[in-house]
């Protein structure tokens, strides 16, 4: 759909989408003035940031200062802390030796987090229970951080029990103007990575969503932060005071994937403010004037199997029907005969929807699902067609092992699949054309649909496995 296209290198990243000079290269070959960096790879890389200060093309997002505090998670913790923005009880800075680690979890206590200095996406983050966990898990995760970012060293934390994991959107200009535009709750997660969003959180009020992003200003302004951005908070989700406790996780100076369903509560383009920070006008946007409507939800449709732990599901997509309708957004990357490869990430599109209240967006969220058809690869649909039907779900009580505490891998084999749905909608459409032969002729047929009590007993297992 491009106007253009450049090609940059070979499917693994470490030749095309990770080459610094390639991407230059292409940029001015077409005259480019500005690059926008998307989700992952280079987007939160201050390399990339000042090799593209250096070949005069703008990158549209912070400077390379902001970047270089930001991407360091150990930096950051230092940085908000220093600002007066509460952060979980943990490592000052990097840690040196597996002593050392063993030293700090003593004095915090079991369970702790031991997570990459670095990097995000979930890569390089271990739950450590006691001791003899944290010797075994030390080098694993520095290895893991090592062959995922570049960069071995490792911090840790306290886990905090059962929290919700929510974070906050953020605007900044280069002349100085800060906004929060609300929050978004990223509780639903496997592997430590979110699959599912929504704005604004069922379980933030007014004044808390007033805390949350005043604290996420704070943070931003001990970073001369400008660009949009995130700052990603743990909330105590056993706490039920209106403000419970909360404490920073870190900030992604960069667009998030779930970006839409903040666009749809706030109706403010990010993308657009994006682009206009990077040229350098001021943010017209006013911090009274932002007021949340409706509700939104996101579902991240992967080419994954919920059966099979979502494992990726690589292979051509042989059938695609999406939804659409009032309140429905469906920001797809692929197309029918599109092939999904093992070099990236498996996302095939995001499906969000926007209603009045949450119950309204629910229920077009699943009829959405309803609508939507992917053979030829798994995906997440079975996943979410679940999930939405789970009471604690439902009631908004949401923590980040949700997944892992209530929806076993046995649950969606118990699913329906998009197949199984046309092969039962063909039958009972079979047992509606006999009910008719039935009425129109009761003395001839009647006794033969009496006598067959398994046809019977079919046509509602039918009905019931439709709904």
């Amino acid at each position: 759909m491009a106007d253009s296209a450049k090609f940059i290198g070979n499917s693994p990243a470490t030749e095309s989408y990770l080459s610094i000079e390639k991407i230059l290269k292409a940029a001015q070959s077409v005259g480019a003035e500005a690059i926008h960096p998307g989700y992952g790879f280079l987007s939160e890389n201050p390399l990339f940031v000042k090799a593209c200060d250096e070949a005069g093309i703008t990158f549209i997002g912070p400077s390379v200062k902001s970047m270089q505090i930001m991407g360091d998670k150990v930096l950051a913790r230092h940085a908000v802390t220093q600002a007066g923005v509460p952060v979980v009880p943990g490592s000052q800075g990097s840690l040196d030796s597996l002593t050392e680690a063993v030293t700090v979890a003593d004095s915090i206590g079991y369970p702790v987090m031991l997570k990459a200095s670095v990097g995000g996406g979930g890569k390089g983050m271990r739950l450590v229970k006691n001791k003899d966990d944290l010797m075994q898990s030390f080098v694993l995760t520095q290895g893991e951080a090592k062959a995922s970012f570049g960069d071995p060293r490792v911090f840790l934390e306290k886990a905090i029990s059962r929290p919700r994991h929510i974070e906050v959107q953020i605007l900044g200009d280069q002349f100085g103007r800060l906004v929060h535009i609300g929050e978004r709750e990223c509780s639903i997660q496997r592997r430590h990575q979110k699959i599912f969003e929504e704005c604004p959180s069922p379980r933030v009020g007014k004044k808390f969503r007033e805390k949350l992003g005043n604290a996420a200003l704070l943070a931003a302004r001990a970073t001369d932060y400008f660009s949009a951005g995130t700052v990603e908070f743990l909330v105590d989700g056993l706490s039920r005071e209106p403000v419970p406790p909360f404490y920073f996780l870190e900030i992604n100076a960069r667009i998030q994937v779930e970006h839409p369903v903040t666009e749809m509560v706030y109706g403010v383009d990010l993308i657009k403010e994006q682009i206009r920070i990077a040229a350098r006008q001021p943010l017209k946007l006013k911090q009274e004037r932002l007021i949340p409507r409706g509700v939104a939800l996101e579902c991240r449709i992967y080419a994954e199997d919920p059966k099979n732990n979502f494992s990726p599901s690589p292979g051509r997509i042989s059938t695609l029907l999406e939804p659409s309708g009032p309140g429905v957004r469906n920001d797809s990357g692929v197309f029918q005969g599109a092939v999904i490869p093992l070099d990236y990430d498996p996302l095939i599109s995001k499906l969000i929807v926007w209603g009045e209240d949450r119950e309204e967006a629910l229920e077009r969220m699943k009829r959405a699902l309803c609508e939507y058809r992917i053979a030829g690869v798994a995906s997440t649909i079975p996943f979410f067609r679940t999930l939405f039907r789970h009471p604690s779900f439902v009631q908004g009580d949401l923590f980040t092992d949700f997944i892992k505490e209530n929806l076993s891998s046995e649950t969606f084999t118990k699913n329906v699949t998009d197949n199984e749905i046309v092969v039962i909608g063909a039958a009972l459409d079979y047992f509606r054309r006999v009910d008719q032969i039935q009425r129109d002729s009761v003395s001839k047929h009647n006794s033969l649909w009496k006598k067959d009590a398994r046809v019977r007993g079919m046509r509602g297992e039918f009905k019931g496995l439709l709904k």
